[in-house]
């Protein structure tokens, strides 16, 4: 080769190389943006969850799987019997009826089959089933099929804020209202327009629109946001959820991976450089909820393998972060989007906004604020709701729905938000967090004090149960938990939900009931453990027995 092509083969490698630099960089940082762990990282997360092979313990190796004596072993399954003869005698009618309806509702075969570490499943469905069926409520409390009352701790996925009478009463005063009406759709109730006005005023924000549910209000949200800004990705952060829609929950669940979805760790310095660099991010769906679990999953005890899970609310510095994220989607033009549909109207009369003091440029509503019945609303700036071009007529950004605006939605709408406006209600806000922060810590003192290793940590009245000591064992007090009288979601121990009208007498009486629980299950033994189990050593084990694919004796 003569040196003149020489020295252009060589000008063209470096130039190639010299563009080749910056997406390569641009591509670091936002490797470097994500978090560490599988949460952050939703395509190996998936990859991961394909390998983990199916095992289950039979009835033997079930009560030393932490490598208990036999002695211990033998305490625990005979409480466990102690416990399916308990259920067997005061849940008989909720059993049956539980255990026919899954036949025919996959819902109820996938939260049976989840309620607990597989290893565990097969057993605990076979022998410990519990009651999907309640009759009525009342008060703070749930009564079941079978007569049994419960203090409810559900919160009906973050429904009631309120209480369930103050629900029942909003729907029955709607129904009054729209019954002369009907299911007429196409057309607005005239409760609409009040509805608007008033989500205008709570959220600071132009124009409203409604749907049926909290996960089409994101899917609109996100439509809107990328159509107006014509950019293509959405940034969500580690462990959110946003819905089940796909472009939201692109790891385990999604059967398909979205392309247009970064997934990075909040509260991280390193994101909000990917925010400042980067030029295709429409939106940033921020869910409040996470500020109790940042970049964690949502607490569920069938991932409750070890004692790790633990709460780490700082109002602070998720307030700080907020208003970072806050400048920064300001100065590049992103949309942030504040996913409201579990929080909203919990932590304060106006919302997360209000709470802490951050003005989003869009908000997603839900659960609540239909007054008990289903709805999705999303809140936003008029130049970002428009959902068509006056110089392009072909151009729009479409979202209908047939029960959008369906009049006993909107009429009970229209009776949560009357009362919301109350100012007799809206005293039950007056020193929420201090209230629902002394209440932990006196839960907290009690568990100390009886030396037990359970733990609370809590966002206002949201709650997480997290554990002191190492076991494989702690997701059997969700079932000690049932039979004190505590009715908890199929979640178990690590979502509880409060409604605000609980008195100091009946969060006395379930502060009581959980010490009972927690102290039978450490008389039967569940929390047994020797110098040799640690976390580590427990994930040791979990990936040995999955190594070698094989039931276990």
């Amino acid at each position: 080769m003569d040196s003149p092509t020489l020295i252009l083969s060589l000008s063209t490698a470096a130039g190639a190389t010299a563009a080749a630099l910056p997406k390569l960089s641009a591509r670091l940082a936002l490797s470097r943006a994500k978090h560490r762990s599988l949460t952050g990282h939703s395509k190996m997360s998936k990859a991961v969850a394909r390998l983990i092979p199916h095992y289950e313990f039979d009835i033997d190796a079930f009560f030393r799987s932490d490598g208990a004596p036999t002695a211990i072993a033998t305490q625990r399954q005979d409480a466990f019997f102690r416990l399916v003869h308990l259920y067997e005698e005061r849940y008989p009618k909720g059993r049956a009826l539980t255990a026919e309806a899954a036949e025919r509702i996959s819902d109820l075969q996938f939260t049976k089959a989840y309620r607990v570490p597989f290893q565990y499943s097969r057993l605990v469905q076979e022998y410990l089933g519990s009651s999907s069926f309640v009759a009525s409520s009342s008060g703070v409390t749930v009564t079941d099929v079978d007569g049994n009352v419960f203090y409810d701790l559900t919160g009906s996925y973050g429904v009631n804020i309120f209480g369930n009478d103050f629900y029942k009463e909003c729907i029955a005063k709607a129904e009054a209202r729209a019954r002369v009406l009907g299911p007429v759709l196409g057309t607005y109730h005239p409760a609409v327009a009040e509805n608007a006005k008033r989500l205008c005023e709570i959220s600071g924000l132009d124009e409203v629109s409604f749907h049926m549910s909290g996960t089409e209000a994101v899917m609109q949200a996100v439509r809107l946001a990328r159509y107006h800004t014509k950019r293509s990705h959405l940034v969500r952060f580690a462990g959110a959820y946003h819905g089940w829609w796909g472009d939201v929950q692109p790891g385990v669940g999604n059967p398909v991976s979205p392309h247009e979805t970064y997934t990075l760790a909040e509260m991280s310095e390193k994101t909000l450089h990917v925010l400042r660099t980067r030029r295709d991010i429409a939106c940033v769906l921020v869910n409040p909820l996470q500020a109790l679990h940042p970049n964690s999953n949502a607490p569920g005890d069938s991932s409750l393998v070890d004692s790790s899970r633990a709460g780490q609310y700082d109002r602070a510095a998720y307030t700080e972060w907020l208003n970072a994220l806050r400048a920064v989607c300001t100065d590049r033009g992103i949309v942030l989007i504040f996913d409201e549909v579990f929080v909203g109207f919990r932590l304060a009369a106006g919302g997360a906004q209000e709470y802490f003091g951050v003005r989003a440029d869009m908000v997603t509503y839900g659960k609540s604020l239909a007054g008990g019945l289903p709805i999705g609303v999303v809140c936003g700036r008029k130049d970002l709701m428009r959902r068509f071009r006056n110089d392009r007529p072909a151009d729009i950004c479409f979202a209908r729905g047939t029960f959008n605006s369906h009049p006993y939605v909107m009429t009970a709408m229209d009776e949560f938000l009357t009362r919301l406006a109350n100012p007799a209600l809206r005293k039950i806000y007056d020193g929420l967090d201090d209230l629902w922060n002394a209440r932990a810590q006196r839960l907290n003192e009690m568990m100390a004090a009886a030396d037990l290793p359970v733990r609370f940590s809590n966002l206002s009245s949201i709650w997480m149960v997290h554990y002191t000591e190492p076991s494989r064992y702690n997701w059997m007090l969700q079932y000690y938990l049932r039979a004190e009288g505590l009715a908890l979601s199929w979640v178990g121990t690590g979502r509880l939900i409060f409604s605000l009208n609980y008195s100091d007498a009946d969060f006395a009486a379930v502060a009581d009931r959980f010490v009972a629980a927690a102290a039978k299950m450490k008389a039967d033994a569940w929390w047994w453990h020797d110098a040799t189990l640690s976390n580590k050593t427990i994930r040791r084990q979990i990936l040995k027995e999955m190594l070698t694919r094989k039931r276990l004796r």
